[in-house]
């Protein structure tokens, strides 16, 4: 089962190194597949904020708001969660 869930793992991986080998995608599908991670990010992370909390959605919105300006001010990645999690704690204990 282990050497059967390594395969099924380890294809689809191996697959676009040997079908593209030697091949350049077109700028518009490099764009596209560049942009995937940030997507897929922000359709885990976006429902969470409004779920995070049942009794207060402020407090995913202050949260999310926290960590967006942090990261736009180009804080690094451990700032922004700290930041944001300092926000919380400060919001949460005033509440």
């Amino acid at each position: 089962m282990i050497i059967g869930m390594g395969l099924v793992t380890y294809i689809p991986r191996m697959l676009p190194f040997v079908l593209f080998k030697g091949r350049e995608l077109p700028s518009f599908i490099q764009g596209v597949l560049k942009n995937v991670p940030y997507a897929t990010l922000g359709a885990l992370i976006f429902p969470a904020i409004f779920l995070i909390q049942k009794d207060d959605i402020w407090y995913g919105i202050l949260g999310a708001a926290a960590a967006f300006l942090a990261a736009f001010l180009g804080a690094n990645v451990i700032v922004v969660v700290l930041g944001s999690i300092a926000i919380l704690s400060v919001y949460s204990y005033f509440m």
